[in-house]
């Protein structure tokens, strides 16, 4: 499905951060990921921080957007399916919860892009893929 406007990219955005917010509620209170218990509760409380963000964007932005649609940008390609992460084991976690990041880092990467014309949005999507860079950085070091 196309993403054809400032409304949609916000929208899936919001998406994403309350699937991977889930994903990491439900991974924290897994046994099998204890050691990273902290961290991934961390990530879902980030999650709530994340919507606000996207939400507050939105808001603030609504009036100024820019009617012009947006071309060639399509959600399919940015969709993960991941497994309950209750039913995953402790590799298979950190390497869906690697997927997860890098999709989002992806996705906020070419949405700011996408609605470069309005440089606030497109901030406010560059600041999310860099907290999911740091994100990635902290799951990586664990899985070296």
């Amino acid at each position: 499905m196309p993403l054809t406007n400032f409304g949609a990219i916000l929208n899936f955005a919001e998406k994403v951060e309350q699937e991977d917010m889930e994903f990491y509620r439900q991974a924290s209170s897994t046994e099998a990921t204890e050691p990273y218990r902290l961290l991934f509760e961390m990530f879902a409380r980030e999650g709530k921080k994340h919507i606000s963000l996207v939400q507050r964007t939105r808001r603030e932005n609504v009036t100024e957007m820019i009617l012009e649609p947006i071309r060639d940008f399509v959600r399919g390609s940015y969709q993960l399916r991941v497994e309950n992460a209750d039913s995953l084991d402790s590799a298979a976690t950190l390497t869906a919860a690697i997927a997860l990041e890098k999709r989002a880092i992806r996705y906020y990467g070419d949405a700011a892009e996408k609605i470069s014309a309005l440089p606030e949005v497109s901030r406010a999507l560059k600041t999310l893929a860099k907290k999911r860079t740091q994100r990635l950085d902290q799951i990586e070091n664990l899985s070296a």
